[in-house]
């Protein structure tokens, strides 16, 4: 018998499935898992990871993140290996740098994912190999990744490409023609090996840039004419369609479950979309999404599946920085304006702020930000008085109204002003009974954007604290095994890719979660600064005590907060996944 190259000894290991876990050492081989024995495997000369009292699990699988730009110039990816995830998938909300040239994919990507313009820009222009989506693929196998990577193709990319930024956000429709050059770069993308199409219709996501500032993102501006010549391609190859929805106009998403539909003698349309989210904006939304969702799929033959973020939804702002302002008219109109001497001015116009405050209170308008500044706290500001007051508490000291006294302090401090509220899944039994639903899927975390606003790449281990926490104080919710499904098999077999199982033959990625570390998964975060993109200062989660190892295609990449000689610079670890 040939020997092995690694052997995780001891340890409680969970296959993916929703059985329970076996006492295992599991051997490793050229990248695969070559055996699972309840005996001791002789390890030799092999790696050996300690895993006597750990979960040794196939790797975690995060299917929404905009690391588009950041695999050029990071391609280790390290904030989602040190949590665990071995897999991920780019190419979300529309958003891919396949087709569009540097200027255009920077202009689709800053803003509404809140990215530096100046870094995306040069990732893809300095990086840039590819002409098409073959190429592309070969562009990023050729990375030195820290961990696997599938990808969906962008809807506003492939708009751009085909009618030109211009024509793409002034409302044209598509030609014949440019509509026929749409398809092909789909079949194109498909054909190489891309998961599906992601496409947007959110009426808050905004173009950035000097040419079409404040211009929605490209694949707002499609009819469903266009929509449904995509979706039929998708069907046709049994492939996904990731979309996110217009919160303003809710009804739209019954476009999206007839879309979906398996009736009529065809095929249902795999499509997910964000968010399931428990707003505290509105209460009834949750269970109304759940409901419509379960009903799609049962009367209409639909394969449709809500996003859904385990944990709290915890946004940060900086001054008014923060996307949740492009809700409302006064808020898109202050972002509207990027230089800090023209923005102060509008905000001191006393109608702006008549406007602004009208916003702000507006109460049967739909959103998805509560506006209640009394749950927004300051938690850095130059005036060292204010840390760890809301907005409102400050308002009635200085007795005016809680959006003049964030307007004031803004005009004040700029982006020192730093402040955080949560916007919904705050209510941890309503988390409980939606992880168990079966229409959604664990997903959202955003990885790789929003560097200022939020930092979600630890959901996962949250989500197993949280359970684990259930069922040691005797009130469970689901199982561990449950838990490690919806975070790994059920995702890779649903997106059609080669993750999320740990079997005899499958690749070797593998999480080794240290329970005892499970602790530290909250929502706490540190700040580091990102090299590649200017040194600007990222949100991010440090459990190092939660992960013993995280191993990818058999490469033991991470071990308890250190990250392997070479990682993301010459260890090629990673892949990239193509659909089954």
């Amino acid at each position: 018998m040939e020997p092995y190259e690694l052997v995780v000894k001891g340890g409680m290991v969970f296959d993916g499935t929703v059985d329970e876990p076996t006492l295992a050492d599991v051997g490793v081989r050229d990248g695969r898992v070559v055996a699972i024995s309840a005996a001791p495997l002789v390890s030799g000369s092999a790696r050996v990871i300690d895993a006597c009292g750990k979960w040794v699990t196939p790797g975690l699988v995060d299917v929404h993140t905009h690391y588009d730009a950041e695999v050029l110039v990071s391609p280790g990816i390290g904030e989602s290996v040190r949590h665990g995830v071995t897999t991920v998938i780019i190419g979300n909300c529309s958003l891919s740098t396949v087709y569009a040239d540097a200027e255009d994919c920077a202009d689709i990507f800053a803003r509404v994912e809140a990215l530096p313009w100046d870094a995306v820009h040069g990732a893809v222009q300095k990086h840039r190999s590819w002409d098409d989506p073959r190429s592309y693929i070969k562009a990023i196998e050729s990375r030195p990744l820290g961990l696997n990577v599938a990808a969906l193709i962008g809807h506003s990319d492939i708009r751009v490409a085909a009618m030109g930024l211009a024509r793409s956000v002034d409302g044209s429709k598509p030609t014949d023609r440019e509509l026929s050059q749409m398809i092909a770069m789909l079949r194109e993308a498909l054909d190489a090996g891309f998961l599906g199409l992601s496409t947007i219709r959110s009426s808050f996501s905004k173009v950035a840039g000097a040419r079409h500032p404040a211009r929605q993102l490209p694949s707002t501006y499609a009819d469903w004419r266009e929509y449904r010549a995509l979706n039929d391609l998708l069907r046709a190859w049994g492939r996904i369609h990731q979309c996110t929805p217009n919160l303003t106009r809710r009804a739209e998403v019954a476009r999206f479950f007839a879309q979906s539909s398996g009736r009529l003698h065809r095929k249902p349309l795999k499509t997910t979309l964000i968010a399931a989210l428990d707003i505290s904006a509105d209460r009834k939304t949750i269970w109304a999404a759940l409901a419509s969702a379960w009903m799609a799929n049962r009367t209409l033959g639909a394969d449709f599946r809500f996003q859904h973020l385990p944990v709290p939804f915890l946004m940060y702002g900086d001054g008014i920085d923060l996307v949740v302002f492009e809700e409302f008219g006064s808020g898109e109109a202050a972002l509207n304006i990027r230089d800090e001497i023209g923005r102060g001015a509008l905000l001191v116009d006393e109608d702006f702020r008549r406007r602004f405050r009208k916003d702000m209170t507006k109460r049967f308008s739909p959103r998805v930000w509560h506006r209640d500044l009394s749950r927004a706290h300051i938690t850095e500001c130059p005036d060292t008085s204010l840390v760890g007051l809301s907005f409102a508490a400050i308002a009635e000291t200085r007795r005016v109204h809680p959006a003049d006294a964030f307007l004031d302090l803004v005009v004040e401090h700029g982006s020192q002003l730093r402040w955080r509220t949560v916007v919904g899944n705050d209510r941890p039994e309503v988390l409980n009974r939606v992880a168990n639903s079966p229409s959604i899927q664990m997903g959202f975390n955003d990885s790789g954007a929003h560097l200022r606003n939020m930092a979600f790449y630890n959901s996962g281990l949250r989500m197993l604290a949280r359970a684990w926490d259930a069922q040691r104080n005797g009130r469970p919710f689901m199982t561990t095994a449950q838990v490690v499904h919806r975070l790994t098999a059920e995702l890779g077999e649903w997106y059609g890719i080669d993750a999320g199982a740990l079997r005899i033959g499958s690749r070797a990625d593998i999480a080794v979660i240290d329970p005892a570390g499970l602790v530290e998964a909250g929502d706490d975060y540190s700040e580091t600064p990102m090299p590649e993109f200017g040194g600007m200062s990222r949100m991010v989660n440090r459990n190092d005590g939660a992960v013993a190892a995280t191993i990818v295609n058999g490469h033991v990449v991470y071990e308890y907060g250190t990250f392997a000689d070479g990682f993301g610079r010459t260890v090629h670890a990673g892949t990239f996944l193509r659909a089954r």
